[in-house]
């Protein structure tokens, strides 16, 4: 019998690498297999192109993933040229709207762009703290935090109940077409005593959905022939599109709604375990 599906999409955190931003070698025997038997690997990562590349250089050449989704959708970034391939970029108005809104409630704002991010001084200790484990962070002046490309401007609250609340307050400040992902920053490895929330605006974009749409265009994938696996919110656009939506035993509970498939911890075999059985490897 044929094999049902033809590509992964992979989030990254709290999926695909642990705590230490490694992936388990039976996942990565997995995915190296499955490369070898004709299936396309593709990255789906809020994280930026920085942060993303040290995980392409750890799947290494023989995996091959295709280019990534990165930024939520807003940008697909080749690993191998080290270049963007797509990029959305923010109006104007929005970035201009977005740095505003932080500097007048006192928000912690950093915009982000191709190969570099800037973001203002950080006064508080639970912001410094915030931003310690940032790739490519240069401090400006906040008048400086404008008149840039930006795939995104990064928010960042201790004053909302939830990070929901967070993100209807920015929606309704911009008023502006933009698509807008939050979280609680403690659902990250690295910060799990922040107590801050963030709020992340990105240009209109359909999400790491945009990972099935270039699967299709660029590969011939029919979407149903896709699997994504995720943990988190964000995830959601990709599990909706994808014909099999699978989530970590410890997502959020907006991806856990939309799962077709719970399988193991992020950090376990998990992932490989399930590849060996959707592309039948050996």
């Amino acid at each position: 019998m044929p094999r049902a599906f033809d590509a992964v999409l992979l989030d990254l955190d709290g999926t695909l690498v642990d705590e230490r931003d490694q992936i388990h070698p039976r996942t990565k025997s997995a995915l190296e297999r499955a490369t070898q038997s004709g299936a396309r690997v593709m990255i789906a990562t809020g994280r930026s192109e920085l942060a993303t590349q040290p995980v392409l250089a750890q799947l290494g050449p023989r995996i091959h993933p295709g280019p990534a989704i990165v930024y939520n959708g807003a940008g697909l970034y080749c690993g191998r040229e080290q270049r963007f391939l797509e990029e959305r970029i923010l109006s104007e108005r929005t970035l201009g709207r977005a740095v505003a809104f932080g500097r007048e409630r006192g928000y912690m704002c950093v915009t982000m762009c191709a190969g570099v991010k800037y973001a203002s001084e950080p006064i508080k200790e639970v912001d410094r703290l915030a931003l310690k484990d940032m790739t490519g962070v240069r401090f400006v002046d906040q008048h400086q935090l404008l008149g840039h490309r930006a795939l995104r401007v990064t928010l960042f609250s201790d004053r909302h109940p939830d990070s929901g609340a967070f993100a209807a307050e920015v929606a309704a400040h911009l008023a502006q077409p933009s698509y807008l992902t939050h979280f609680p920053l403690n659902v990250l490895a690295h910060h799990r005593e922040s107590r801050l929330l963030v709020c992340d605006v990105h240009p209109p974009c359909r999400g790491k959905g945009e990972g099935v749409r270039v699967l299709k265009e660029e590969y011939g994938i029919d979407p149903r022939r896709v699997v994504a696996v995720g943990d988190a919110s964000n995830d959601v656009p990709m599990f909706e599109a994808a014909g099999l939506a699978v989530a970590m035993q410890d997502s959020m509970a907006e991806a856990m709604a939309l799962a077709d498939r719970v399988i193991g911890p992020c950090g376990s075999d998990a992932i490989g375990v399930l590849l060996e059985e959707l592309f039948e490897l050996a």
